[in-house]
């Protein structure tokens, strides 16, 4: 009896110790970094929190007020995607994706971060006729651009929604952009002229008619043009 008493204690008393040496590694900082490692290695669970995310926020929007959409599509569609060139995401010197595309990607450029935050707030109950994809050109580098934006009013100064900054300013107040031209479902406008449409269709553009095709088919969205 003396001998299996202490034997029993023995088996205790490593149970104890391998208890706890379990919970203090699971605790560890390094053991939580393996995680996150193994999480960023499932791009298609982080595709699908993308989407469930993009989606949570649009059947929300009747709780929102339209300056809390703006901020919250902004923010959203940027902290989702990561700035990259048409050629890496996509094998295309100029490829437009659709929302769904990009979420699922996780990657875009300029024009992708725009379109998704377009239709995002289309969705959303924003009228076309308040947005306007811009194409600009950014100043500080000397290249071509594109935001989106929002006039609250007819007459107002648009506010723009930027993937470099999740600021959204009035566009006066960018003086690093220099605006060309801007566009939505119901025509084009020169910088010039923003609340006069010009005589070509939008359906001039190509890459515009291809997005809203793919949209149609794909995501049994209703056709903008």
């Amino acid at each position: 009896m003396p001998r299996k008493t202490a034997i029993s204690r023995s088996a205790r008393a490593l149970r104890r110790s391998l208890s706890a040496w379990a919970l203090c590694l699971l605790s560890t900082p390094v053991w939580a970094d393996l995680a996150a490692l193994n999480a960023s290695q499932l791009p298609i669970n982080a595709a699908q929190v993308r989407l469930n995310n993009w989606q949570q926020l649009i059947s929300n929007a009747t709780t929102l007020s339209n300056a809390e959409k703006l901020r919250a599509v902004n923010q959203l569609i940027n902290n989702s995607l990561s700035y990259v060139s048409d050629q890496q995401a996509w094998g295309q010197t100029e490829y437009w994706a659709t929302p769904t595309e990009a979420l699922l990607r996780g990657q875009g450029d300029c024009e992708d971060f725009a379109i998704a935050k377009y239709f995002s707030l289309l969705k959303m109950g924003i009228s076309a006729a308040q947005l306007r994809l811009m194409h600009v050109k950014a100043l500080s580098s000397n290249s071509p651009h594109m935001v989106l934006a929002c006039y609250p009013s007819p007459q107002s100064e648009p506010l723009l929604l930027d993937n470099l900054t999740n600021r959204i300013l009035p566009a006066n107040r960018r003086k690093d952009l220099l605006a060309v031209y801007a566009f939505n479902a119901e025509g084009i406008y020169l910088a010039k002229a923003p609340t006069q449409k010009i005589a070509q269709p939008v359906t001039m553009l190509s890459r515009w008619v291809a997005l809203n095709a793919r949209m149609h088919n794909s995501e049994n969205a209703q056709p903008v043009l």
